[in-house]
């Protein structure tokens, strides 16, 4: 089945986070896509809805088996049901982990720039947050990992929380990477929580590697999170998955989920998460190759009117990172120049000091909707210029 993402469906007065305006405005944040939903996910909501029953509901033996197939004929991850836990989302999921395996006034690590839950959550449950800057070079990030040792030593780090794929910048972590991160934390006996929720959009040329896959013989000290919503567009459908291998470190999640009702997920959830991994692959293939589509027309569109931003080539995900230090000194006024012309970005300080002058766009749209998205950029960068 061919998949119509040129179709434009209006999103305002919906209740949208992404698109709350009265006017025209365009809206290239919030990392969620303007694609209509995979048909069978739709179909098996109407079907749930017909059906006419919505009661309580728990994990079936099909969704465990086609979540365990997902991850294995992919990603070579080899995962038993008891493996798996549910989460209503990954940021609920990072809160968690901060009590899993640390406590008040522990320090967690993080990298600069990284999506802002990392950031907020850390603080907002008592936990010192320590930060360590990416190193960038040739336009592409890469950990420091001395910078990261030395700081776990000086702070006595107990959680480093990964972000891979990363967001905001797009990397895909190669293996000698993640090995290399790996044997720093287990010299230090430093817990690793890995955000994964992007890596089924990872791009052509690029490998992803789960971290449990990685972490044999650390996995007492290792879990991932990851979610179909990223995926699939379903963000408005909670629901995540926590994966963990070490039987007393999957008893400590469990214990900490039930201790606030934490564990289990709505009927639409479930429904949606087994539909979209038994019968959305053909879905996320098409919409990978429309994704590269619209990266390629943006590095293409930019290099021509807008040259003088450094374009950080995204490896993963549909959000592409921009140095616009050349148009401006002041990360209001840059935001501010934008949505005077009718177009919206998500701001780079809000992912920490390495997002100073630096904006996240997401080129998940219609080809249409992106073009006159690119042309207001172009058209509030000019006047700056």
């Amino acid at each position: 089945m061919l998949h119509n993402f040129d179709e434009i469906i209006d999103r305002r007065h919906t209740g949208s986070l992404k698109w709350p305006y009265t006017d025209d405005t365009i809206a290239l944040w919030v990392a969620d896509m303007d694609f209509r939903a995979a048909q069978p996910i739709l179909d098996t909501i109407e079907q749930v809805v017909q059906h006419g029953v919505l009661g309580y509901t728990k994990p079936t033996e099909a969704l465990y088996k086609t979540i365990i197939k997902w991850h294995s004929s992919r990603y070579d991850l080899a995962l038993d049901k008891q493996h798996i836990l549910f989460s209503h989302g990954v940021v609920p999921s990072l809160a968690l982990m901060l009590r899993v395996f640390t406590k008040a006034g522990d320090a967690v690590m993080i990298n600069d720039p990284i999506y802002t839950p990392f950031m907020t959550k850390v603080q907002v449950n008592d936990r010192r947050l320590i930060t360590s800057t990416l190193k960038e070079s040739e336009g592409r990030y890469y950990l420091d990992l001395a910078d990261i040792e030395a700081k776990i030593i000086e702070h006595d780090v107990k959680l480093y929380l990964l972000c891979n794929p990363h967001n905001p910048g797009g990397r895909v972590w190669r293996l000698s990477e993640l090995e290399a991160l790996l044997l720093i934390c287990k010299k230090h006996n430093v817990a690793i929580v890995s955000d994964e929720i992007h890596q089924d959009l990872t791009l052509s040329g690029y490998e992803f590697t789960p971290f449990l896959r990685v972490a044999k013989g650390y996995e007492h000290k290792v879990a991932s999170i990851t979610s179909m919503t990223k995926t699939f567009n379903v963000a408005g459908i909670k629901g995540s998955l926590i994966f963990a291998k070490d039987q007393e470190l999957i008893d400590r999640i469990s214990q900490q989920q039930r201790l606030g009702d934490e564990h289990d997920l709505n009927l639409f959830a479930y429904e949606v998460m087994r539909t979209a991994y038994e019968e959305g692959g053909d879905w996320l293939a098409q919409l990978l190759v429309y994704i590269e589509a619209n990266i390629e027309l943006t590095l293409g569109f930019l290099l021509e009117h807008l040259p003088d931003i450094k374009v950080m080539r995204p490896e993963a995900s549909y959000l592409i990172w921009l140095d616009c230090s050349a148009y401006g000194a002041d990360d209001q006024a840059l935001y501010d120049k934008l949505r005077a012309a009718k177009v919206e970005l998500s701001a780079g300080i809000q992912y920490g000091t390495e997002g100073h002058l630096k904006m996240r766009l997401n080129v998940a749209c219609p080809q249409e909707v992106l073009i006159e998205g690119l042309n207001r950029i172009h058209t509030a960068f000019s006047d700056m210029s």
